[in-house]
C-alpha cells in the first residue's frame, strides 16, 4: 500500500462514506469471478484431461487378479542365533517374513515360467498392449526386429505381477496374480503355492541331519571353552588379592569420587576469582571517578555475589548476607538526596546552604559505599584464598589415589576381559544345549509347515484399470490443472483490476472508469464527424484552426451519448463538485508509464469542458513527447517552448478548435536542453498565471512520472493533478514508486482515471459490484462502443 510519509494529509475520496461500499466481496463472490475469468481454462483443461482418461482407458488391457490364501505352522528354529528359555511356538514374526520372500524368490519365478511356458504368454511378451502393438508396427516399418524377451526380462515381468503379504497379524499369507484372462491368473497362482510346498519338502531332511550334526559337535566346543575361561578367572583373582564391592573395584570408587570434588572445587575457586576481580575493577574505577554511574555499578551484583554465597562445597565458608542489605539502602538513600539536590537547586539556585548540604551528605554516602565495596573485596579475598587451598588439598589426595590404582589396573583388565569370555561361552553353551534337545525331539516325528486354506479360481471382475476411478481423476486433475493455471495467472497479475484495488493501494479515489473503445467504431464515427461538421468562419482565429481528423482524441465529442463521452463526463463532474473548485483552475494531467491515454483523456474532458460553454485551455506540457500536438496542431511550428524563452507572445501560439472554442497550446518550439528546467522556471509560473486569468479551466497534458522528472518540476505552479491508469497493464508497484518519489504530485492528486478498461472483463474482476458497469444498463441512454 502507498504511503508517504512527506505528505500532510491523505487523499481520499470527497464523497461521503456510507460505511457499506467498504464491505469487500465475499467468498462466494470472488469464487464466482475466478470461475469467470478462467472458465475458459478449466474447461479446456478439463476436457483434455477426460480425453486423456478415456485414451487410457481404451488402451490400457484389463487386469485380473487371482489368489490362493495358505497358512503357515511354527517353522524350524533358527540355529544361528540364540533362543529364549521357553521356546515361542505362537509367533514367529521373522520365519513368517522368510516364507512370504520365499513365495516371492527368483528361483520358484523361474520353474514356474519353464513348467507353464510362459516366455509366449502374451502378458509376458508384451502382446497383449495396444502400445506394444503400434510400437512393434513403428520397428518393422524401420526395419528392427524386435528382440524374444530374456529369462531375467520374465522374471522380472513375473515378480511384477506376483505379489506375497501377511494378512493382519496371523499366520495366514495371501499370493495374488494379475493377468489379462482370469483363468491363466487362477492357474499361475496355484502353480506358485505347488512349487513353494515341493521345493520346502525337499529341503527339510537335509535340513534336520545337517542341523543335528552341527549342534552336537559345537556344543562340545562351548563347553570345553566355558571351563578353561571360567578357572582362568579364578586363577587371576587368587593370584593378586583383588577385592571388589558391588562389581566394582574399591581404587575405582575412590578415584570417582576424588574427581567429583576436585570438579566442584575448582568451580567454587573460579567463581570466587571473578567475583574479587569484579571487586578490584570497581574500585580502581571509583578511585579514578567517583560519579553516581560509578558507585551504581555495584548494583550490578547479584545478592550472591555480593555476601559470598556461591553454593562452595561442603568444607567451605560463608560470608555475611547483611552487605547487600548496606548497599542498597546506602544507593537509595544517595539517588533520595540527588533528587532532592536537583529540586532544590532548580528552585532555590545551585548555591544555596541547603543544595550545598544535601550535596555533602551524597558525598559522605558516596565514601560509605566505597568503603562497604572495599569490605567486601577483602572478604572476597579471604574466601578466594580459603576455596585456592581447599582445592590444592583435593587435587593432593586424588594423585595418591591414581598412584594407588595404578598398580593393580593390569590386573583388573584381564580379570574383565576373562569374566566375559567365561559367561559368554556359558550362555552360548546353554543356548545351543536348548537347541539341540529341541532339534532331536522335533526330528522324531513329522510336522506340517502349510496347508492351503482356498485355492485360486478365476475372478470375474477386473481389478484396472478402474473406470470410474480414472474418469474421475481426469475430471479432478483437469478442474485442478485449470483452477492452478488460472491462479497462476491471478498471482502474476500485479496491474490494477477494479476500482477497490487503487482506493485501497494508492489511498486515492476513483474519479471514473474509462471503457476500451473498438478502435474501427471510433475511426468510423470520427471520420463522419469530420465531414459532416464545417467551421464556422472565424477572425479571431486566423490560420491556427485545429484541425478535426479521425481518432480516439475526438471520440467523446463526435459521440456524445456514447459511454466513453459519460466516462469522461463523469471525471468533469467529478472536478465541477470539488469544494475547492473555486480555487483551482489547473488541473494536470499524468501518468506513471507513457502510452496510457493521458493525452486522449486531456482533449476528451477538455472538449466536454468547452462545449458546456466555458473558456478552457490545453496545454501540452510534454516538451519530450508532444503527442497531443501531433493530434490537434500537428504542422504548429510555435509553442510554449518558445514563449518561456520570450522569443513570441501567447497569442501567437494558441490554436483554436472553430466548433467547440476550445483552445489548444502546442508542446513545440525552440528545443531546450533541460525541459525540466524550462517548465518549472519563472516564466512558466507566469504563462500558468495568465492562463489562469484568462480561462475558466487550464488542462496541463504532462509527461509521465516514471521516465521523466518533469511533471514533478512543474508540480509546484499546477492546483490539482489526475492520475490515469491503464487498466490491465500497469503494474501497481510501479504506480506506487512513481508516487512516492514524486510526493509534491501525490500531495496535490485529486483522484485516479481507470483508463482503456475491458468492461465485460470488469464484472468477472468486481464481481459483487459488476453489474454497475453493466453494458445492457447503458443502452437504454446511448451507444456503448466499447470492448
Amino acid at each position: 500500500m502507498l504511503h508517504n510519509p512527506n505528505a500532510s494529509t491523505v487523499a481520499y475520496p470527497p464523497q461521503q462514506d456510507h460505511g457499506w461500499e467498504r464491505n469487500g466481496p465475499g467468498p462466494f463472490d470472488l469464487a464466482v469471478g475466478f470461475l469467470r475469468r478462467h472458465s475458459l481454462v478449466i474447461a479446456i483443461t478439463t476436457a483434455l484431461s477426460l480425453l486423456a482418461s478415456v485414451i487410457v482407458l481404451k488402451t490400457l488391457p484389463p487386469t485380473y487378479t487371482a489368489d490362493v490364501k495358505i497358512m503357515l505352522a511354527g517353522s524350524k528354529p533358527v540355529v544361528v542365533q540364540p533362543q529364549p528359555q521357553i521356546p515361542l511356538q505362537d509367533e514367529p514374526p521373522l520365519d513368517m517374513e522368510s516364507q512370504i520372500e520365499i513365495l516371492k524368490s527368483k528361483s520358484i519365478a523361474t520353474v514356474v515360467i519353464n513348467r507353464l511356458d510362459l516366455g509366449n504368454d502374451p502378458d509376458f511378451n508384451g502382446k497383449a498392449s495396444r502400445l506394444h502393438e503400434a510400437a512393434g508396427a513403428v520397428r518393422r516399418l524401420l526395419g528392427s526386429a524386435s528382440e524374444p524377451p530374456t529369462m531375467d526380462d520374465l522374471v522380472d515381468e513375473f515378480q511384477r505381477r506376483m505379489n506375497a503379504f501377511r494378512i493382519g497379524t496371523s499366520a495366514v499369507v495371501e499370493v495374488d496374480f494379475s493377468a489379462s484372462d482370469p483363468k491363466r491368473a487362477a492357474m499361475i497362482a496355484n502353480a506358485i503355492v505347488k512349487e513353494y510346498f515341493d521345493q520346502q519338502t525337499k529341503t527339510e531332511a537335509t535340513e534336520h541331519r545337517t542341523i543335528t550334526a552341527w549342534l552336537h559337535d559345537r556344543l562340545q566346543d562351548l563347553g570345553n571353552d566355558a571351563t578353561e575361561a571360567e578357572r582362568a578367572v579364578n586363577e587371576l583373582k587368587g593370584r593378586y588379592n583383588i577385592v571388589s564391592a558391588d562389581g566394582k573395584f574399591m581404587d575405582q570408587q575412590q578415584v570417582t569420587e576424588l574427581t567429583n570434588r576436585l570438579v566442584a572445587a575448582r568451580t567454587h575457586t573460579a567463581s570466587l576469582m571473578t567475583r574479587l576481580n569484579r571487586f578490584d575493577e570497581m574500585l580502581a574505577a571509583n578511585n579514578a571517578e567517583t560519579s553516581l554511574d560509578r558507585i551504581a555499578a555495584v548494583s550490578d551484583f547479584s545478592p550472591a555475589e555480593l555476601s559470598g554465597n556461591l553454593n562452595p562445597p561442603d568444607g567451605l565458608s560463608l560470608s555475611n548476607s547483611n552487605s547487600t542489605q548496606i548497599i542498597n539502602s546506602l544507593r537509595q538513600q544517595y539517588l533520595d538526596h540527588a533528587k532532592r539536590e536537583y529540586e532544590y537547586s532548580a528552585k532555590y539556585g545551585s548555591d544555596h546552604v541547603a543544595v550545598v548540604n544535601i550535596r555533602a551528605t551524597m558525598k559522605s554516602i558516596r565514601q560509605a559505599i566505597l568503603d562497604e565495596v572495599r569490605r567486601l573485596a577483602d572478604v572476597a579475598k579471604h574466601d578466594y584464598q580459603e576455596a585456592k587451598q581447599q582445592q590444592q588439598e583435593v587435587e593432593k589426595q586424588l594423585a595418591q589415589a591414581v598412584v594407588r590404582s595404578q598398580d593393580t589396573r593390569a590386573a583388573e583388565v584381564s580379570i574383565r576381559e576373562l569374566e566375559t569370555s567365561a559367561r559368554g561361552y556359558r550362555t552360548l553353551y546353554d543356548a545351543f544345549l536348548q537347541r539341540y534337545m529341541g532339534t532331536v525331539q522335533q526330528g522324531s516325528f513329522p510336522i506340517a509347515k502349510a496347508r492351503v486354506i482356498s485355492a485360486a479360481t478365476p475372478p470375474k471382475k477386473k481389478i484396472k484399470p478402474k473406470s470410474m476411478v480414472l474418469l474421475a481423476v481426469g475430471l479432478f486433475g483437469g478442474l485442478a490443472l485449470g483452477g492452478g493455471l488460472g491462479l497462476l495467472a491471478d498471482v502474476g497479475d500485479r496491474s490494477f483490476r477494479t476500482t477497490a484495488q487503487i482506493e485501497d493501494r494508492l489511498r486515492l479515489p476513483c474519479l471514473s472508469v474509462v471503457p476500451l473503445l473498438k478502435q474501427a467504431d471510433v475511426d468510423r464515427v470520427t471520420r463522419e464527424a469530420a465531414l459532416s461538421r464545417v467551421a464556422k468562419p472565424d477572425d479571431d482565429c486566423g490560420q491556427r484552426q485545429i484541425s478535426r481528423g479521425i481518432g480516439t482524441c475526438w471520440a467523446a465529442s463526435a459521440m456524445p451519448s456514447s459511454r466513453f463521452a459519460e466516462s469522461i463526463r463523469t471525471l468533469k463532474v467529478a472536478i465541477d463538485q470539488d469544494p475547492s473548485r473555486s480555487s483551482r483552475k489547473i488541473f494536470g494531467l499524468t501518468s506513471a508509464l507513457p502510452d496510457e491515454g493521458k493525452s486522449i483523456i486531456a482533449a476528451s474532458l477538455a472538449q466536454l469542458i468547452a462545449n458546456s460553454g466555458k473558456r478552457v485551455i490545453v496545454v501540452d506540457c510534454d516538451l519530450r513527447n508532444p503527442s497531443l500536438s501531433g493530434m490537434l496542431a500537428p504542422t504548429a511550428g510555435i509553442g510554449i517552448a518558445d514563449i518561456i524563452a520570450g522569443d513570441r507572445q501567447l497569442a501567437d501560439a494558441i490554436w483554436t478548435d472553430p466548433v467547440s472554442r476550445l483552445d489548444f497550446l502546442p508542446g513545440k518550439g525552440a528545443a531546450h536542453r533541460d525541459t525540466s528546467d524550462s517548465l518549472g522556471n519563472e516564466q512558466m509560473r507566469g504563462l500558468f498565471e495568465q492562463l489562469r486569468s484568462s480561462y475558466d479551466y487550464v488542462i496541463v497534458d504532462l509527461p509521465p512520472l516514471a521516465p521523466v522528472v518533469d511533471a514533478r518540476a512543474v508540480s509546484a505552479l499546477l492546483d490539482s493533478f489526475v492520475l490515469v491508469v491503464e487498466w490491465g497493464r500497469t503494474p501497481a508497484e510501479v504506480v506506487e514508486h512513481a508516487l512516492n518519489t514524486a510526493p509534491n504530485v501525490y500531495d496535490a492528486l485529486f483522484g485516479v482515471v481507470l483508463n482503456k478498461t475491458d468492461m465485460k472483463a470488469l464484472k468477472r474482476y468486481a464481481h459483487h459490484f459488476g453489474d454497475y458497469y453493466n453494458q445492457k444498463y447503458y443502452t437504454r441512454y446511448g451507444t456503448v462502443m466499447a470492448e
